[in-house]
């Protein structure tokens, strides 16, 4: 299959990787590209500008929590049908599971796909050096093919040029552009990354502007040239199999509530689940007829006072799971489970008290990382002997939970050495709530799992409806 296709990455964090891919993105939008975005690693906010900005779903490459032959099929079953794939990397080039960059780094990624690299440099206060820099990232991996720079926070068009001239001269790799300082484009941070697409004011016209900026100082013709010179990809294209929908599962999804990986959403539709959407915040009542609940991750402290204002939605959830129903929470999801959150201004808000403990926010992050799950008692994901890949990534706490309800023993682990352990997983009723972010490929018994509990709870139902 000829793809064509093309990686943004980055030297580190915070050089400009989601503005630049972001821009890129809209521009290629504009000149009508039907482009799929990516993104390396386990992200879920940049996701949400790439799908805001091409009208397509982004997905995550995850090297370390999914295997390589997954990694390909994926990547190939979610671009088949777009003229272009656009790939944003995670930190920097080779950073990935701790000191290996070979696992799940962008450069890990771009080897698993052959996708050839535009690495972003920040030349900021920087002329010959530039060139030593890029020159270094060449060498470190020699099969990772960086084929383009561009170059961001310069002074203006003179200093890019400098920046250009020895860069092309003494590393032999193209410069396909810069990008100017302007306070108009900037997006806003909060405790866990960017402020997400949903809570951005003003949007389009940044982005607007952004492309705009992109197409006046990026080579994107140059980009497009180097997309479209790629090898094919040997894989084979399967066909998305559906079974029939057999079971509604209601997925939460506002803005408290929307880290989400797509291929997880996907896997449930495709082995029978009917996702039917609905907001904590807004709605009163659960849709009708639902059989399961997923609630994801996000920002429920921020909207914690309309979750606490929302009496009838957590009193209905409560109320599903003394009834049995199969409920699936994944951090902001276990949060807003729990009897209630405490912000970051020390305020308390009632929450829905599935769980009694409380989440509290914290100025640090908590267990930060790629983490290894042991499942080791039975609940809606899990018949009780499972092993996953996931991710942590919270400033919250809980407090005053009983660990005696936890079916996880999770592990972080780093150079073969357990470095910490700790129990999650909070089981109750037939509700579970964990602070993992937990990617189904990397164990699609676990989605196979939480189908098969809801039809079970269908099926309880219909019998107590007949009686």
């Amino acid at each position: 299959m000829n793809l064509p296709r093309f990686i943004i990455a980055g030297t580190q964090s915070g050089v400009g990787k989601t503005t630049i891919s972001t821009g890129i993105m809209r521009a290629l939008v504009l000149r009508g590209c039907d482009v799929q975005p990516f993104k390396v690693g386990p992200d879920y906010i940049d996701p949400a500008f790439h799908s805001f900005v091409t009208g397509n779903k982004s997905r995550n490459l995850d090297s370390w929590m999914i295997d390589e032959e997954i990694l390909r099929e994926l990547f190939i079953k979610n671009s088949c049908s777009r003229k272009i794939a656009v790939v944003e990397g995670v930190m920097g080039l080779y950073d990935g599971f701790g000191t290996e960059k070979d696992m799940g780094s962008t450069a890990h990624v771009s080897k698993i796909l052959n996708i050839p690299v535009i690495l972003v440099i920040n030349g900021r206060g920087m002329s010959s050096s530039a060139a030593a820099e890029v020159l270094g990232f060449k060498m470190y991996d020699t099969k990772v093919e960086i084929k383009g720079v561009i170059v961001n926070n310069v002074s203006g068009e003179k200093h890019y040029e400098i920046i250009k001239k020895v860069v092309e001269r003494d590393t032999g790799i193209k410069c396909l552009g810069y990008l100017k300082k302007n306070s108009n484009i900037k997006l806003e941070s909060r405790h866990l990354g960017l402020v997400p697409s949903v809570e951005v004011e003003d949007l389009e016209r940044r982005l607007d502007e952004l492309a705009s900026m992109v197409e006046e100082t990026i080579d994107i013709d140059g980009i497009l040239k180097l997309a479209y010179g790629t090898a094919p990809l040997n894989i084979e294209v399967k066909s998305n199999t559906y079974v029939e929908k057999s079971v509604n599962i209601g997925v939460a999804l506002d803005k408290a509530f929307n880290f989400y990986y797509e291929d997880n959403l996907d896997l449930l539709k495709e082995l029978g689940g009917n996702l039917v959407y609905f907001s904590p915040l807004k709605d009163k009542e659960l849709p009708p007829n639902i059989h399961g609940l997923y609630l994801g991750g996000g920002f429920p402290e921020v909207f914690a006072k309309e979750l606490e204002e929302n009496r009838e939605m957590r009193r209905i959830i409560k109320e599903q799971s003394l009834k049995g129903m199969p409920i699936y929470a994944e951090c902001g999801g276990l949060m807003y489970l729990t009897n209630s959150i405490i912000n970051f201004e020390g305020k308390k808000f009632e929450m829905v008290g599935v769980f009694d403990g409380e989440a509290t926010m914290t100025k640090r992050l908590h267990r930060f990382g790629y983490v290894h799950v042991n499942i080791n008692k039975p609940c809606v994901i899990s018949q009780g002997s499972d092993l996953v890949k996931a991710h942590e990534f919270h400033r919250s706490k809980l407090n005053h939970m009983d660990e005696g309800d936890c079916g996880y023993r999770v592990e972080k682990i780093r150079e073969n050495k357990l470095q910490n352990s700790w129990q999650c997983g909070f089981i109750k009723n037939n509700t579970l709530g964990a602070y993992a972010h937990i990617h189904f490929y990397s164990n699609k018994d676990l989605a196979t799992n939480f189908i098969k509990n809801c039809s079970l709870f269908k099926e309880k139902g219909c019998v107590e409806d007949e009686k």
